[in-house]
């Protein structure tokens, strides 16, 4: 039999906020006339929500009843197991579960027993039924719901905190979602145990290379996560080679705890904040923003700032100007054909008369001594590996002497 409506057991749970615990009157069999002597069957949990920090160790306990009689057979206990495996059918004992070996055990006396777990570990957090199996044939009985085990860690939380040229003057609570009673709280700085208080807050000062923990007397173990300010944040640019309307991701991280938020500036000039988020994304870069970027991290406890990037937007050149100098030409003279175009990297020139190649290089810049037959249309070619344009048409007309 299993206590379910569907085997003729019925049964109620009370549960009561503060010292929380869940009575379970007896559960009772229909058929009467099987029953003799003490006419109940039943578990009663103590608790149906128990905590634990991790490192520690915790009792869950229930008690049990069955009929002295059932048609005439004594009834006799064989056997009692905790489980969070199985069903209730075929539960696995707690004491043969890998996951518990060497860390369980029972005291069970006069209809009591109690379950001890040592060494919480977060994958203990589980629900844990009670099972006893008796000479009866149906005689075998677990109640739900169990007891709910939830086990934690410990956590600093930063609750007030005043930055100072040097340090940080914090106010720490030492804390989990499962507080200890009666217990002392030891306070670690850089590893060094710093003190012992009975209250789960103190006041420390930290300056930028401490690391300050805490742990629960008897379980040293098991400490808090440190806190301490942001390291120097390192700043990375992707990708490597920024091109004009391309997407560049600016990503800023340093270890912290608290966690960092991130503020990056370009030229000492406030940028943008980005809360919680480390990256600064340019969805389609210009090349007005080249330049010089530098983030801060910072958190509770104080702020560091990092070193400068340098961003180069290259982009194809823009449409070249021309000119012709002098402005009046006469056979014979010397005449100056400029080209220029703003591109980076910096553009390469081809000028042209027709589709005759004049002059080909670094400089825009093409200087001949004229002739009637240089009278024509001339025009400049740009050239960089990111694009090319040419230039508009200028007509050259060279008089005679």
């Amino acid at each position: 039999m299993s206590p379910t409506a569907a085997s003729g057991f019925f049964f109620f749970l009370l549960s009561v906020s503060g010292t929380v615990s869940l009575h379970l009157p007896s559960l009772y069999l229909k058929r009467d006339e099987l029953v003799q002597g003490q006419y109940d069957w039943g578990v009663t949990y103590t608790s149906t929500q128990i905590c634990g920090i991790k490192g520690s160790t915790v009792d869950i306990h229930c008690y049990y009843t069955y009929p002295s009689k059932v048609n005439k057979q004594v009834i006799n206990v064989q056997k009692t197991l905790w489980f969070t495996k199985g069903n209730n059918n075929e539960p696995v004992d707690l004491r043969t579960d890998s996951d518990y070996i060497g860390r369980v055990t029972y005291q069970c006396v006069d209809k009591a027993c109690t379950l001890k777990i040592t060494d919480l570990r977060q994958r203990d957090s589980a629900v844990y039924k009670f099972r006893f199996i008796t000479n009866h044939p149906d005689g075998k009985y677990t109640v739900e719901p169990g007891v709910t085990l939830s086990v934690t860690d410990l956590q600093l939380q930063v609750i007030r905190s005043t930055v100072q040229q040097d340090s940080t003057r914090a106010e720490l609570k030492c804390q989990s979602t499962c507080p200890p009673h009666h217990t002392t709280y030891i306070w670690y700085k850089n590893g060094q145990i710093q003190g012992q208080t009975s209250s789960s807050s103190v006041d420390l000062y930290i300056s930028p290379a401490d690391r300050v923990f805490c742990a629960v007397k008897g379980h040293e173990k098991f400490p808090s996560p440190s806190v301490y300010l942001p390291n120097l944040p390192s700043v990375s640019v992707s990708p490597s080679e920024i091109v004009e309307g391309s997407s560049v991701t600016l990503t800023c991280s340093s270890d912290a705890n608290p966690a960092a938020k991130y503020i990056w500036y370009k030229s000492d000039t406030h940028l943008k904040s980005i809360h919680e988020e480390p990256q600064f994304v340019f969805r389609s870069i210009k090349s007005s923003d080249s330049g010089q970027y530098y983030c801060e991290a910072g958190n509770t406890l104080g702020t560091s700032r990092s070193e400068s990037v340098s961003i180069d937007v290259r982009y194809p050149p823009n449409l070249p100007s021309v000119s012709v100098s002098p402005s009046e030409i006469v056979e014979g003279s010397s005449v100056t054909l400029t080209c220029s175009s703003d591109a980076n990297p910096a553009a390469k020139y081809t000028w042209y008369k027709e589709n005759q190649t004049l002059y080909e290089g670094p400089k825009g810049i093409y200087l001949f001594s004229v002739s009637s037959d240089d009278r024509g249309l001339y025009h400049c070619m740009s050239v960089n590996k990111h694009g090319q344009i040419n230039s508009s048409v200028v007509f050259l007309n060279v008089q005679c002497k």
